[in-house]
C-alpha cells in the first residue's frame, strides 16, 4: 500500500509538472499585451518585456518561472494590482474562498448525505419523492439565481443577512454565498447516495446479513452506506475543487474578493494580466490532482477489496 501511495504521488506531481509547461507555453502565446498599454508607451512596453525576460527563449523563461514558484514566488502583476506580489494578493483570496467554498462543502455533503439516505430508507414514499424532486432543481437551477432569491428574501425584505459580502462579519456574511454554492453539491450526493443506497440494499450480502439478525442502523452503517459511499467519493472529488476555488459568478454578485473574481478580474480588466491566469491555473490543477489523490487513497480505506489490488500492484 505504502508502494502505491508514493507511486500515485510520483505520477501526480509528474501530471503537475507538464500540466504547468503546457500553461506557461499556452499564456506566452496568447494573442495580446499583458501591460496596460492605454497607460504606457511602446518604448515602456519594450523595456518592461526586457525587464521581467519576456524576450528570452522559452525554456530559459519557464525554467526562471519554475524556479520561482518552488519558492513561493509567483511573480508580481502587470496590469491587475500592478506589481503587487501575486502570492500576497492570493493569499487574501484563496483564504475567503476556502473559507466558504469549506463550509459550503460541509453544508452540502451533510445535508446530501442525510437526504440521500432518508430517500433510500423510505423508497417510493412521498418523503422519497420530495427528495427526488428535490435534487432535481438543486441540479437545475444554477448556484447564482438561488442566492439572488436569497438575497431578495433575507437581505432585502428581512434584513437578516447582509445584502453584500463583508469581510469585517465573515461568518454571518458567508452564510448566503456558502448556502447558495451547496446546493448542487447538495443536489448531487443526495441523488447519488440514494441510487447507491437502493442498488446496495437490493444485493445479496445485505440480504444474507438481514437473514443472519442484523437490522436497522448497524446494517446500514456497516453494509449499505460504506459500499455506498465509494462512487459518491469519486462524485464529490471534483465538487470539492470547484467550491473552494470560488464560483465566478457568485463571487461577483456578492461582491467576495475570493479567487473566482481574481479569474475574471485578472482577464476582463484593462490587460490580460498572464502571470495571474498562470498561477491560478496552475492553482487550480495543483487542488484538481490533490484532491484525486486523496481519493484514491479513500478508495483502499473504503473498501479493502481495492488496497489489497492496491498492495499486489505496488509489490508487482
Amino acid at each position: 500500500m505504502k508502494k502505491y501511495i508514493l507511486k500515485r504521488i510520483v505520477m501526480s506531481l509528474l501530471t503537475l509538472l507538464l500540466i504547468t509547461f503546457v500553461l506557461f507555453v499556452l499564456v506566452r502565446i496568447m494573442p495580446g499585451n499583458p501591460f496596460p498599454s492605454e497607460r504606457m508607451s511602446a518604448e515602456q512596453i519594450a523595456n518592461k518585456r526586457a525587464e521581467m525576460g519576456l524576450d528570452d527563449p522559452i525554456l530559459v523563461q519557464f525554467g526562471r518561472y519554475l524556479s520561482g514558484v518552488l519558492h513561493g514566488d509567483f511573480g508580481k502583476g502587470t496590469s491587475l494590482y500592478y506589481g503587487a506580489p501575486i502570492k500576497t494578493v492570493l493569499g487574501q483570496c484563496i483564504s475567503n474562498s476556502f473559507r466558504i467554498g469549506g463550509l459550503a462543502i460541509l453544508i452540502g455533503t451533510a445535508v446530501g448525505l442525510l437526504l440521500g439516505i432518508t430517500a433510500a430508507l423510505n423508497k417510493g414514499t412521498f418523503i422519497d419523492a420530495f427528495c427526488t424532486v428535490f435534487s432535481i432543481v438543486g441540479v437545475c437551477v444554477p448556484g447564482y439565481v438561488f442566492l439572488i432569491f436569497l438575497q431578495y428574501f433575507l437581505s432585502y425584505k428581512v434584513h437578516l443577512f447582509p445584502y453584500f459580502f463583508d469581510n469585517s462579519h465573515f461568518l454571518h456574511s458567508s452564510v448566503l454565498p456558502s448556502v447558495s454554492l451547496s446546493l448542487f453539491t447538495m443536489s448531487t450526493v443526495a441523488r447519488f447516495t440514494r441510487n447507491e443506497m437502493v442498488e446496495v440494499m437490493d444485493s445479496d450480502y445485505v440480504h444474507l446479513a438481514e437473514s443472519k439478525g442484523m437490522y436497522g442502523s448497524k446494517l446500514v452503517t456497516r453494509h449499505i452506506l460504506r459500499n455506498a459511499l465509494i462512487p459518491i467519493v469519486t462524485v464529490l472529488a471534483p465538487l470539492i475543487v470547484d467550491l473552494l476555488t470560488g464560483a465566478l459568478v457568485i463571487e461577483k454578485i456578492y461582491g467576495i474578493n475570493g479567487i473566482g473574481k481574481l479569474m475574471v478580474d485578472s482577464i476582463a480588466g484593462e490587460g490580460i494580466d498572464y502571470n495571474y491566469v498562470l498561477a491560478l491555473g496552475i492553482l487550480y490543477s495543483a487542488m484538481y490532482i490533490g484532491i484525486m489523490l486523496v481519493v484514491d487513497i479513500l478508495y483502499g480505506v473504503l473498501d479493502p477489496r481495492i488496497r489489497v489490488s492496491a498492495s499486489g500492484e505496488g509489490d508487482a
